[in-house]
């Protein structure tokens, strides 16, 4: 229990080793179990709640294990603080998330293929040596010849001429190779027709880009007497904000217990929010890419591909860290050093007015604190950033940078479904679209989530000009009637109030979901990635709370067909009127390819915000301290 602090937080690197240990040991049997997820099994609300008035909470381990021996898997789940196992349950559908190990195997297995080796023959490649073989999952689609229960994945290849090449300049169209991850062999390759590698590199580095721009001047963020939050462990307070940070193995980032310092009250808003699920379909319909469907929080983990920051890159400015303990492939522990970046920004005014009868003027400053952290999936990368206000309110942004998703065209060929990066080399279009898990507790447990439109109200005697606005409220009472889409023209929003908390006017006191314009899945209702993505055909769900639903495409999407997590779950079309509500909120990128976006990627963000909405009887910064003039030049 060393370091222990709050029963929210994550495992330490200790509890990780032990959890792993007990494991092995009562089941000895199973020489070659790997650990394709370690994490905290967090305990129920009520014991949470009990540690907080002084109790005690018990500190568990939940895994999914592996045996790589005959390809079973199972979730096991390990009290440390009695050394014993508590539950050994099998995996009976979908195959856990893809191992780190397994990424590295697969190029060293591919290498070794004859079939494979011929195929690029065929193409003029006979030095494979930094050839690169990219690792994907292979999604619900039938492959002949190929058993649908062996665990297993799909490749793609790129023509590297030295190893710090940018791969995904020089595609080796139609060559892919089928690898069984558990036996270590290649089941089948796929190979279609030949088409020239592209010659252009796309190598972005700064000593093959050149001539590097010398014209900017130093920006240096000081802050002399150090930053104004406090970390205690876990916990983070900073201008009446109060949040526990971890990071999650297969949801990345993750708050928990999120609340705000009113007048000494600390009054609750989010009990935990995270990333549910994310998915990246591409959007080309020939053989290379109708596959291509990424569920990189459940397929992979989010957590698990978390890098390691950089002061001055990544962050900038007085940075505090947290370091992450994960467990690796063979249940041990692995330390994520810099995996999450917290620091104060300035964001230019947080009110103004100058007043013309008097000629007083007030403004006042507007700092953030942001919390971050970055995964690097593939060829892409997504930040994902929480900002928290003086005001009282919340924003979450991803940001998507990194490599787009190539492919190869026969000279004079045109794409449709792509964009022209380079001589003879398309960026094929796709889709990022995310689901976000907000469990709410606005002052408490019993809430009820609102849709609100913003209409214009018809004329007639109370609105005899014509010019009257006015807020249509309804009220989302059954999981069914909560599964919503946003509309711009109403600028619709969704409030999550507490029926039994009334403000000082006698309304629900409450926080609003504020979206931006977002895309939702574009592929066919009736497709194999949308039977898969039912989340992503809607940017609201609302489910009652439950330990237990925590994935918008279940737990293990990976190799998994059919209708899982929110569609499933929501065909109850359980009551979500003053109970204990989850808001999952899907926001998404359609992704057509700039000339820009090559050979490396600007960031592009999409996100939203949560604002509260009566949930203060009056602008909660209007104690802002003036800025010292003195240090304003």
């Amino acid at each position: 229990m060393a370091g222990v602090i709050h029963p929210l937080d994550p495992l330490s690197a200790e509890e990780i080793e032990r959890a792993g240990t007990i494991i092995k040991r009562d089941h000895s049997d199973k020489a070659r179990l790997r650990f394709p997820l370690m994490m905290l099994s967090e305990p129920s609300k009520d014991e949470v709640r009990g540690f907080e008035r002084g109790g005690v909470a018990s500190r568990r381990a939940a895994a999914t294990v592996l045996d790589r021996a005959d390809g079973r898997a199972y979730e096991a789940v390990v009290a440390l603080d009695e050394n014993r196992m508590v539950s050994w349950t099998p995996i009976d559908a979908g195959q856990p998330p893809i191992l780190i190990e397994e990424f590295e195997a697969t190029e060293r297995i591919v290498k070794q293929d004859p079939t494979w080796l011929a195929a690029l023959a065929k193409r003029g490649i006979t030095d494979v040596e930094n050839v690169q073989v990219d690792l994907w999952s292979a999604g619900d689609f039938e492959i002949e010849g190929v058993d649908p229960t062996r665990r297993y994945a799909r490749t793609a290849s790129y023509v590297r001429d030295v190893p710090a090449d940018n791969g995904y300049a020089r595609p080796i169209a139609n060559v892919h190779a089928i690898v069984d991850l558990n036996a270590g062999e290649v089941i089948k390759v796929l190979d279609g027709d030949v088409v020239p590698i592209p010659t252009e590199l796309g190598n972005y580095d700064a000593e093959s880009v050149g001539d590097i721009r010398t014209d900017l001047k130093p920006l240096d963020i000081v802050q002399p007497d150090g930053p104004s939050f406090v970390v205690d462990g876990n916990l983070v307070q900073w201008q009446k904000w109060s949040i526990r940070v971890s990071l999650h193995a297969t949801d990345g980032l993750v708050l928990h217990q999120v609340s705000y310092d009113d007048d000494g009250t600390d009054r609750s808003i989010l009990y935990r929010a995270g990333l549910s699920e994310m998915v990246v379909p591409y959007g080309n319909p020939g053989d290379a890419f109708y596959w291509r469907n990424a569920f990189d929080a459940g397929e992979y983990g989010v957590g698990r591909n978390t890098g390691s920051l950089t002061l001055g890159c990544d962050c900038l400015g007085e940075i505090y860290y947290f370091d992450a303990a994960i467990g690796d492939d063979n249940g041990d522990p692995a330390v994520i050093e810099n995996a999450i970046c917290m620091h104060e920004e300035d964001y230019s005014i947080l009110w103004k007015h100058w007043d013309l009868s008097s000629g007083a003027s007030e403004v006042r400053r507007s700092r953030r604190l942001v919390i971050s952290s970055i995964a690097t999936l593939g060829n892409y990368e997504y930040g994902f950033y929480w900002y928290f206000y003086q005001d009282g309110h919340i924003e979450f942004e991803i940001k998507l940078t990194g490599i787009v998703q190539t492919r190869a065209l026969q000279p004079g060929e045109t794409d449709d479904y792509g964009t022209m990066v380079a001589p003879q080399l398309s960026a094929v279009h796709h889709q990022h679209i995310f689901s976000v898990r907000l469990d709410f507790e606005v002052d408490g447990p019993g809430n009820s989530v609102v849709e609100v439109d913003t209409v214009a109200a018809p004329p007639g005697p109370d609105n005899p000009h014509g010019n009257a606005i006015t807020a249509e409220q309804t009220v989302l009472e059954t999981e069914l009637g909560a599964q919503r889409v946003i509309d711009p023209f109403k600028d619709r929003y969704w409030k999550v109030i507490n029926p039994s908390k009334l403000n000082r006017f006698g309304q629900p006191v409450g926080y609003k979901l504020q979206p931006v314009a977002s895309s939702l899945l574009l592929a066919a209702h009736d497709s194999k990635i949308a039977t898969r993505a039912r989340f992503a055909e809607k940017h609201l769900w609302v489910t009652p709370y439950d330990a237990d639903e925590m994935h918008a495409a279940g737990d293990y999407p990976n190799q998994l067909g059919g209708e899982h997590g929110l569609p499933v779950w929501t065909a109850q079309d359980r009551n979500v009127t003053d109970t204990d509500v989850v808001v999952w909120h899907t926001i998404g990128v359609s992704h057509i390819c700039r000339p820009e976006d090559w050979p490396i990627m600007p960031v592009e963000t999409t996100g939203f915000s949560l604002l509260p909405v009566g949930f203060f009887d009056r602008n909660p910064s209007v104690d802002v301290a003036p800025s010292d003039s003195s240090t304003c030049h």
